[in-house]
């Protein structure tokens, strides 16, 4: 299949791409770099032996993503395209729901004027926004959202739903996944922020190289074991394996919507990433206690028996495992 994928270029994307490759399908990507660089290219042909056809244009621009679907006869799309980082979004709301929103209007109308009637998106487990059980199941009630980065992942999931009501020919499989960390083990792509990091794991392997002076620990007197929030930490490998899964099963479905929850079932603690970071790597963490962060839930992590049933999907890697692929990547990176 000829598969699309927006911010494919990206942290999530990119190892998307690899396994779209690696699974025999044609990976074309779009993408405008703001959030990644083109070396990122040249280092999925090396791990897959394969170049990825590229575009650098905004989704957001429908004239030049029509000639895209018009030259490349897309048959899906895996649509990872948005800003991501939740302390941002509550800063700057109005970036968030022009990029977020505004880049899947473009994106389903695309499709639709091309006939393209599969797509694969990009969620979040911040749809659940401070969720009354854990683990937290696909069933369960979709709260206030915490941040407006949350609120747009819950507009653009009731989006695809209006799609799918008002097209029978349209189907869709949402993946809400929780904490993507990690790399590929060959240590040719990984995380790679622009400036100042907004996740976890990035800001403790710059911190540890000597690139930020200290770790700042957003509050610690959250009702949970240590008093940090706790999260599930997926491998990226692992998430970009289950969007192929997912690509897959709605190759074979006729007019479907799924919705799957993509994490490891287990909840781990801001301590916890790094007492393991520390112990993998063999390094001691500079960190400090700080405020808490605005937008951030308490905890949340997943209940994943769905998507390891019907997607015949499974992770494979360990926090270990990740942490470690998360180190060896800061450490190529800057060489």
């Amino acid at each position: 299949m000829n598969i699309l994928v927006t911010g494919g270029a990206g942290f999530i994307g990119s190892h998307t791409v690899v396994e779209l490759l690696e699974a025999g399908h044609n990976a074309i990507i779009i993408d405008d770099f703001r959030n990644s660089t083109p070396s990122v290219i040249d280092n999925i042909e090396k791990i897959t032996g394969k170049r990825p056809t590229l575009y650098k244009i905004d989704c957001n621009n429908t004239t030049e993503l029509s000639a895209v679907f018009r030259k490349e006869k897309i048959d899906g799309v895996i649509h990872f395209a948005a800003d991501k980082a939740v302390g941002e979004s509550v800063k700057n709301p109005l970036k968030y729901y022009k990029n977020n929103i505004g880049g899947l209007v473009s994106v389903t109308e695309v499709m639709k004027e091309h006939n393209c009637n599969t797509l694969v998106f990009s969620s979040s487990c911040t749809v659940y926004g401070n969720p009354e059980v854990v683990p937290v199941s696909e069933s369960a009630s979709i709260q206030p959202a915490h941040s407006p980065y949350g609120y747009t992942k819950q507009v653009c999931e009731r989006l695809i739903q209006d799609v799918y009501t008002s097209d029978n020919s349209f189907k869709a499989s949402i993946l809400r996944y929780f904490n993507p960390i990690g790399a590929h083990p060959s240590g040719l792509i990984g995380e790679l922020p622009i400036g100042t990091p907004n996740n976890l794991v990035p800001y403790i392997t710059q911190t540890a190289i000597g690139i930020r002076e200290e770790l700042t620990v957003f509050g610690n007197d959250y009702n949970t074991p240590d008093g940090s929030c706790i999260r599930d930490y997926i491998h990226v490998v692992d998430l970009a394996k289950a969007h192929v899964k997912a690509l897959e099963k709605l190759s074979h479905s006729e007019h479907i919507l799924d919705i799957f929850n993509i994490g490891t079932g287990n909840g781990a603690s801001v301590y916890d990433i790094i007492k393991t970071f520390e112990k993998v790597t063999d390094s001691k963490l500079n960190y400090k206690v700080g405020k808490r962060r605005e937008g951030d839930v308490e905890r949340v992590y997943a209940d994943n028996k769905k998507a390891i049933q019907e997607l015949n999907w499974k992770p494979k890697y360990t926090i270990d495992d990740a942490l470690m692929h998360a180190w060896n990547w800061e450490q190529n990176i800057r060489k």
